[in-house]
C-alpha cells in the first residue's frame, strides 16, 4: 500500500481514481476498461505531481527525505554494486545492524560500500535502530575504511540518518570520540571517498561517514546538524514551528550547493525517488562512476589535500592551499583578487579620498 503526505490528498484521490478504472468488474459485472479516461486522469496526476513537486518548501522536502517509501541504502546497493560480501562487527563489542558495510563491485572496479540503512517495515526498522548508528557502528567503518586504504580501494558512503543513536549504552561505549575517529578517519584516506545524502543527513551521524572528497544529495534529500523539529524546541521552544525552523537552516540540496557545503545534487523523478526507484539508481550508478574516474589521475598525496582544501574553503573564498615553496609543508589562506582589492580599498580609504577631493578642486579651477 501506498504511502501519503499531507500535501499529497489530490494526488491519492486521483491514483484510487486510477485503480478503480482499471478494475474491469464494476457495479454492474464485467465493464470495458476506459483507457481514454485512465490515460487523462493519469495526465493529471503528472501535472499535480510537477506542479506540486516544483514548489516545495523545505519542510515539505524534510517529508519526502523521510518518505516510508524512499528507497534505502541496502535497495541502491544491490542495484548499483555486484558481488557485495558483507562484512560485520567493530572487534571491540558487536556488529551494529543500523549500517551495511562491505566491499562490491562497480563496472569491474573494486569499492567499499558503506550504507546507513533505516529498514523497510516496522521489524526491520527496529533491528536497524531507524539507521541511528551505535558507536560499534562507527568502529566498523572505521576499521573497513583503514582496510580501504591499505589496499588503494575507493570508499562509497549512502547517508540516510536522523543522527547517531543518543542512548546511555552508546554513551557508555564512547559515541562522541567514536563519530570523532569516525571523521578523522574519513578525512586522512587516500583514496577516493564519495558520500551520496539518500535521505536525511542529521547531525554528527551523518558527518561522520559524509567528510569525504565529494559530497553529493539527491534533490529531495537533506543535511543539517540538528533537525527542524529540533532546532525548532532549542530556538523558540516550540516544536510546531518546524517550517521556519527548515526555512532558517538551509537544509535543502539547493541552499547547500549554493553555499558550496555539497558538490553535486543529483534530480530525482517527478514525485521523488520513491516513485521511480529504478531510475534514480541509474542515476546514482552514473554519478558514483563519473566521480571515480575524475580522481583517477590523482596521486596519494593529490587526493588527500584535495578532501583537506574543500572543508577548509567552506564559508570563504578560496580557502587555504600549500605553500609555493616545496620545503615549506604548511597551508596559507589564499583569497581572491576582489576580496584583496576591497581590503585594500579599506585600508587605504582616506588615501584615495583625498586624492579625489584634490582632483575635484583641481579640475573647479581650471574650468573657473
Amino acid at each position: 500500500m501506498k504511502n501519503y503526505l499531507d500535501f499529497e490528498k489530490e494526488i491519492k484521490a486521483l491514483e484510487q481514481e486510477v485503480d478503480g478504472l482499471k478494475s474491469p468488474f464494476g457495479s454492474e459485472g464485467i465493464s470495458e476498461v476506459d483507457t481514454n479516461k485512465i490515460k487523462n486522469t493519469q495526465k493529471e496526476i503528472n501535472q499535480k505531481l510537477e506542479e506540486i513537486y516544483s514548489n516545495l518548501n523545505s519542510w515539505q522536502k524534510t517529508q519526502v527525505a523521510r518518505h516510508e517509501d524512499r528507497p534505502k541504502a541496502n535497495y541502491y546497493i544491490k542495484k548499483i554494486f555486484s558481488q557485495f560480501t558483507l562484512l560485520s562487527g567493530d572487534r571491540y563489542f558487536g556488529d551494529d545492524k543500523s549500517v551495511i558495510a562491505g566491499f562490491g563491485l562497480i563496472e569491474n572496479k573494486s569499492v567499499l560500500v558503506i550504507g546507513q540503512e533505516k529498514g523497510e517495515d516496522l521489524n526491520s526498522r527496529i533491528e536497524r535502530n531507524f539507521g541511528m548508528m551505535r558507536p560499534e557502528g562507527y568502529r566498523k567503518c572505521i576499521r573497513l575504511m583503514k582496510l580501504a586504504d591499505r589496499f588503494q580501494i575507493p570508499v562509497i558512503s549512502f547517508i540516510d540518518t536522523p543522527g547517531a543513536y543518543p542512548g546511555l549504552g552508546a554513551e557508555q561505549r564512547g559515541q562522541a570520540s567514536a563519530i570523532a575517529n569516525s571523521i578523522e578517519c574519513c578525512m586522512s584516506l587516500t583514496v577516493p571517498n564519495i558520500s551520496i545524502i539518500i535521505g536525511e543527513g542529521g547531525s554528527g551521524g551523518a558527518i561522520a561517514l559524509a567528510s569525504s572528497n565529494k559530497v553529493i544529495m539527491l534533490e529531495n534529500s537533506i543535511y543539517s546538524v540538528i533537525s527542524p523539529e529540533g532546532c525548532a524546541s532549542i530556538l523558540w521552544r516550540d516544536p510546531s514551528k518546524s517550517l521556519e525552523a527548515a526555512d532558517a537552516m538551509k537544509l535543502t540540496a539547493k541552499d547547500l550547493l549554493k553555499l558550496k557545503i555539497i558538490d553535486e545534487v543529483i534530480p530525482e523523478p517527478l514525485g521523488g525517488a520513491h516513485r521511480d526507484p529504478d531510475t534514480i539508481a541509474s542515476d546514482i550508478k552514473h554519478s558514483i562512476i563519473k566521480n571515480l574516474k575524475s580522481f583517477e589521475n590523482f596521486s596519494k598525496n593529490e587526493i588527500y589535500d584535495h578532501r583537506k582544501a574543500k572543508f577548509l574553503q567552506i564559508g570563504r573564498d578560496q580557502g587555504f592551499s600549500k605553500a609555493t615553496n616545496l620545503a615549506d609543508q604548511s597551508l596559507s589562506y589564499k583569497e581572491s583578487g576582489i576580496r584583496k582589492f576591497r581590503i585594500h580599498l579599506d585600508k587605504n580609504r582616506y588615501i584615495y579620498i583625498g586624492f579625489c577631493l584634490v582632483a575635484i578642486t583641481s579640475l573647479i579651477a581650471l574650468l573657473f
